[in-house]
């Protein structure tokens, strides 16, 4: 199931808990990617993380995680390496105002981190990216 390539439809999922940012991102992802993605959103880690069960019960892979760092509940430096451990090939994007640099580290280190974005990002920079983690999939 790890195949980032995927086998059916593979999943981009974007968490913040900033909801104008998660429409923003939904409708750049679907106008780059809505044709051979799904295209989700979640409003926590915890709700990213649900989501990412359902996707694997339904025999789904996440290709590309998006996440803001400063988020109530769990950070996104948490959710990021929590999910890169069940999803080893997954492209990981931070998408942040502000990240420790021990939170990077860390994501650097466990989460596979493939790139950080300050916002406001720049949509064009932020799909070369993904493209590029994408077509660095085994």
């Amino acid at each position: 199931m790890g195949d980032c390539k995927g086998n059916g439809k593979g999943v981009i999922l974007s968490v913040d808990d900033e909801m104008i940012v998660l429409q923003a991102l939904r409708e750049q992802l679907r106008s780059a990617y809505g044709e051979r993605y799904l295209i989700e959103i979640a409003e926590s880690a915890d709700e990213g993380l649900e989501i990412l069960d359902e996707l694997s019960d339904q025999g789904l892979s996440p290709l590309v995680l998006i996440s803001d760092f400063q988020m109530p509940g769990m950070k996104g430096d948490e959710f990021l390496i929590q999910a890169r451990r069940r999803f080893p090939t997954v492209v990981t994007v931070m998408l942040s105002g502000q990240v420790s640099d021990e939170a990077l580290e860390r994501l650097q280190q466990e989460g596979g981190l493939h790139q950080l974005f300050a916002k406001p990002w720049d949509a064009l920079a932020l799909r070369q990216s993904i493209d590029a983690g994408l077509a660095k999939c085994p």
